[in-house]
This record gives structure tokens, sequence and C-alpha cells, in this order.
């Protein structure tokens, strides 16, 4: 396997970008150097004395991913002293945590691909996958256990949030619930509770002002929505391809995502062109689910890709991320608020 951030140049090329001007360069150089420390030491947590579960449990590790998280804790810790030991502590459990969460969201979404690689499940099993899962849920609390009682039930609490979400995920909005909204919520707990996280801890271990704490907090969750409703963006896109994914990867497994559900208000509103492009992705999609070539929903999903509601779906996308940047606002001006501003920006911006 390779070293993900010595091989991953976009994530080595991104402090760069958070922070252009000559005099920030210390700050990009220093991020940089402490997300190779980060990622060195993620590597040693997740090994095991256990042959059986060494190789599982760092298998998505070791396939790469952007960091996402742990760059922002260390970004905001930049705000304060910058990274302190509790602080890259904090970016690895919070790394950990999102790994675990990825190995049961594989089994239960059936998933065939992550990262580029043959999800863990298809490698190994169904119960070996969760089980590595849990490993890593264990670690990252272990970690975290000697950061005090605040981190504790910050972790336990952002847990519960990564539960609920894939829990309401699962069963569906109920009777008399805006699919949209429940959407969007499923979105907030999933993705948007994490990154906040992340955020947030950067504050508390670093010594910065504690009033900064729910700004960024604030910001991280927006942030993550946003993230995630790209992400929905991309899936109907060629660019999809970078990441393993075949476009319309979401669609064809029946997966609804905000397009989907912004076409089916639509066709419910009355709409016949919405209508009838739902009827044929419904069809497409129950025929694959019987085992026909998931390239007969080719057209459909170039027609999804070109209707309105994904132009709808981006511009939410930076509606969050405009509402992030707003968050911030409480903080002084400087080159750290300007690097989470560009971050921000750099997450709608992406193409994969």
């Amino acid at each position: 396997m390779t070293h993900p951030i010595a091989e991953d140049t976009a994530t080595q090329a991104l402090p760069m970008r958070l922070f252009r001007g000559a005099q920030d360069r210390r700050h990009a150089k220093r991020l940089q150097d402490e997300l190779a420390i980060v990622e060195a030491e993620l590597l040693e947590h997740l090994r095991f004395t256990s042959g059986v579960a060494d190789s599982p449990a760092r298998y998505l590790m070791e396939a790469g991913g952007k960091r996402i998280r742990p760059m922002l804790t260390l970004l905001t810790s930049e705000l304060g002293d910058g990274p302190t030991p509790f602080v890259r502590r904090a970016a690895q459990a919070i790394e950990i945590t999102h790994l675990a969460s990825l190995y049961h969201d594989d089994v239960m979404d059936d998933a065939r691909l992550r990262r580029g690689v043959p999800a863990a499940q298809t490698v190994w099993s169904n119960s070996v996958a969760i089980l590595a899962g849990d490993l890593l849920f264990a670690r990252a609390s272990t970690l975290v256990s000697g950061m005090g009682e605040e981190a504790i039930l910050l972790q336990a609490q952002t847990f519960e949030r990564l539960c609920l979400g894939q829990l309401h995920e699962t069963v569906g909005p109920q009777d008399g619930e805006d699919p949209v909204d429940h959407y969007l919520q499923v979105l907030a707990d999933k993705t948007g509770a994490l990154i906040s996280t992340a955020a947030r801890m950067g504050v508390m271990f670093s010594g910065a002002p504690q009033e900064y704490a729910d700004p960024v907090t604030e910001y991280g969750e927006r942030i993550g929505v946003a993230f995630q409703l790209i992400d929905d963006v991309i899936d109907l896109s060629p660019a999809a391809e970078r990441t393993g994914k075949r476009a319309g990867t979401d669609l064809r497994a029946g997966v609804s995502t905000l397009p989907l559900l912004l076409l089916r208000r639509r066709a419910a509103a009355g709409d016949p062109d919405a209508a009838l492009l739902l009827d044929r992705i419904d069809t497409g999609v129950e025929r694959i689910a019987a085992g026909e070539d998931g390239a007969l929903l080719d057209r459909e999903v170039e027609a999804l890709r070109e209707h309105e509601v994904t132009r709808e779906t981006e511009a939410a996308a930076h509606r969050w991320a405009t509402e992030a940047v707003d968050a911030l606002a409480p903080l002084p001006k400087s080159s750290v608020k300007r690097a989470l501003e560009r971050m921000a920006d750099s997450i709608v911006n992406r193409e994969g």
C-alpha cells in the first residue's frame, strides 16, 4: 500500500492554497509538516497485534483520503498556539472515527468501492468489516480518553449523532416529514457533526480563546453539509470516475440524493417533464436491482445532470458554504480566518 500523504499531492497542495501571502507561508509549511506527523501516527494507532485485525483495520486508511477533518483541526488550532500534542491526538481520533463510520456505511449501503479500492466487506466479509469499524471506534475512544472530560463528552455526542444520522437515513422520512428537510438533517448528522467536532477540538486544545469554539463549530457543520451536496453533483458527473466510481453510482443504487429528491418534488407538483424523467429513473433502478446492466441508466444520469434540479443542488451547496463563512464573523481578521474562508470555497468548487 502507498503512504497516502506522501503520494496525495492534492492534500499536500491544499495548505499552500489556503495560505497565499508570503507572510502566511509559515502557517502553510507548519500545516503540511503537521499533516505528515498526523498521518504517520495514524498508521501506528491502527496497528493491531492480532493478524486477523491488523489488515482490515488499516485497509481504508492505507487507501488514502482527503484528510479534511484532521486538516481542519490543525487549521483551527492556528487560532491559538498551533498544533499541540492534544491537537494532534484530536485530529487522529476524529479521522479514525470517520474511517470507522465508512466501514459500517459500506456494509449498510452494500457499496462495492471505496476510495478507488474494493470496499472492505467485499475483500473479507460483512462481519469482518463491521468488527473492523468497531475496533476503530474503540481505538478513537482510547485516544480521546486521555484528553479530559469535555473531550470525552464531545466524542460521545458526536458518535451519537453519527448513529442517529445513519438510522434516520436507513428508515427514511416519517409521515408528514418533508423528504428534503429529512435529507439535509441526515447530512448534518452523518457528515456535519464530525467536521464540526474537528473544528471545535482545534480551538479547545490550542489555547485559543474559547469564544471562538462556537463559531468554528457552526462553520464545520455547514461546510460538512455543503461537502455532501457537492458530492451529489459530482456523483452525476464524469468527474466521479476519478474516485473509482461510475457516473451516477448513487442513482443506479437507488440512493436518494438531493437532485433526485428535488426531481420528485417537481413531479409531485405536476411538472410533466420531471415526472417522465423520474419514471425512467425509477424503472431503470428496478431493472438494475433485478440484475440488468447498469448502463441502461446512462441517458437518465446525463439527463438528471443537465436538469435544473442539479443546478439547484449546486446552489444549495454554495449557500451552505456562504453561511459557514458568515458564522466566522466573530473571529478577528487574520490569515487563519482567510484560510478557513478559502477552505469553504475549495470544498464547493472541487471536482472530485
